[in-house]
């Protein structure tokens, strides 16, 4: 399979790497052909902590990739996340030329450039800046301007920006692992992608990534990104409870959450009993598995309710009606979407990766949702441009591939 008919995913998390590789077949459809995970050593919620760790861990990922996929990775599009990510709105306002029978491509560019005027500090740069709706003259309101003609436009833009020392960090440990950056990409942003349908994100609906490390939030309204935000707590907040609680290593504290674990204690039969392994010599012991979801469940609330606190920040947060999606690892655990349900009062559904083909453990798994998304976000952007200008063009194929998924199923 030659490099140039492949597009390949890099997940940077807290507690994994993961690098997913796509065939692009002759139709355009993204097929997954190989997956290569490493735990995430060097990384600490997000952010690269050390850099020769990271870059082995990352050589690691990719290597198990490229074998499985048969393929040399040599670019990639990669994620970003972590409590340094910030979201500001910004307006450009330009003048059109009056020789200018219509409005061009140029003129939206120049817009958008204009409305990236913002002043920011020396540490911060921007990672995206994403249309929202334009206005041509004194008609608001508009998706997409061109053809139309006026004298003066007018963009509304979200503007995403990340420190400049993490973007930079990352851009070092995937060059230093023989890796070319296509794009830097939001996380929830790209797991928007194989997520979210053209419909939620007109109605209102807000996208909630529970990762090993940090939980992501990201809400969308009238066909764009309107407000994001990073909770520093994650799926290891939860196993490190665990083991302190029932005094048991970190380690079989994980199992235990994954074999056992319940979000919501409601759910339990309280005659259900799991065995407990001791630290060092100490024996096994016998509780309740109601003790362990006990645990669990105020953590996973605290999370869902520091969620709900940046959600109310957000001048969208009455208008989503779609409801809660949840993916990431932690969407995986038994009752957290009934809990979402309880906080939240929306409707909550499991999000799995959608619009593509392939290895069905990556396909169909929440865990994954990055890596694709990054994958389509890379179908839809292949000249790896910081901008969203092709979102609305891609998600119409989108659709339309989907709709022929259904027709063959």
């Amino acid at each position: 399979m030659p490099a140039d008919d492949v597009i390949v995913g890099l997940d940077i998390g807290t507690t994994k790497i993961a690098a997913v590789v796509a065939e692009i077949t002759e139709d355009e459809r993204p097929k997954i052909v190989g997956l290569g995970i490493h735990p995430a050593d060097g990384l600490k919620k997000g952010m690269v902590a050390n850099l020769e760790q990271a870059v082995e861990s990352v050589i690691r990922a990719v290597q198990d990739a490229e074998l499985m996929a048969g393929v040399k990775v040599e670019k990639v599009f990669a994620g970003i996340s972590g409590s340094h990510i910030r979201g500001i709105s910004s307006r450009g306002i330009i003048s059109l030329a009056k020789s200018s029978k219509e409005i061009g491509q140029a003129d939206v560019d120049k817009v958008i450039e204009a409305a990236k005027a913002v002043a920011l500090p020396l540490d911060r740069e921007i990672i995206h800046a994403i249309p929202q709706e334009f206005s041509v003259d004194d008609q608001s309101g508009i998706k997409d301007p061109m053809g139309m003609s006026g004298t003066r436009l007018e963009a509304d833009v979200y503007i995403i920006t990340g420190s400049v020392t993490s973007a930079q960090n990352i851009h070092k440990s995937l060059q230093r692992a023989g890796l070319e950056v296509l794009d830097l990409v939001l996380q929830p942003l790209a797991s928007s992608y194989a997520l979210l349908t053209p419909e939620e994100e007109e109605s209102g609906v807000v996208l909630i990534e529970l990762g090993g490390g940090i939980t992501d939030m990201a809400l969308f309204y009238d066909g764009s990104l309107r407000y994001t935000a990073t909770i520093g707590l994650g799926g290891r907040n939860i196993t490190n409870d665990i083991a302190i609680g029932l005094k048991t290593s970190v380690d079989k504290a994980e199992e235990l959450k994954r074999n056992y674990g319940c979000a919501l204690n409601g759910l339990v039969d309280s005659d259900e009993t799991i065995s407990v392994p001791g630290l060092g010599s100490k024996e096994p012991k016998e509780i309740s598995r109601a003790v362990l979801s006990a645990i669990i469940e105020p953590r996973v609330e605290e999370i869902f309710n520091l969620v709900l606190k940046e959600m109310r920040k957000s001048d969208h947060a009455e208008l989503v009606t779609s409801g809660i999606v949840l993916t990431g690892g932690g969407a995986l655990l038994e009752g957290t979407q009934e809990l979402a349900e309880q906080v939240f009062d929306l409707p909550v559904r499991v999000g799995s990766p959608d619009g593509v083909i392939g290895i069905e453990d990556v396909v169909s798994n929440p865990m994954h949702a990055t890596g694709v998304g990054l994958i389509l976000y890379g179908l839809s952007h292949p000249q790896g441009r910081r901008n969203e200008k092709n979102r609305g063009k891609f998600r119409k194929v989108y659709r339309k591939i989907k709709n022929l998924f259904g027709e063959y199923s």
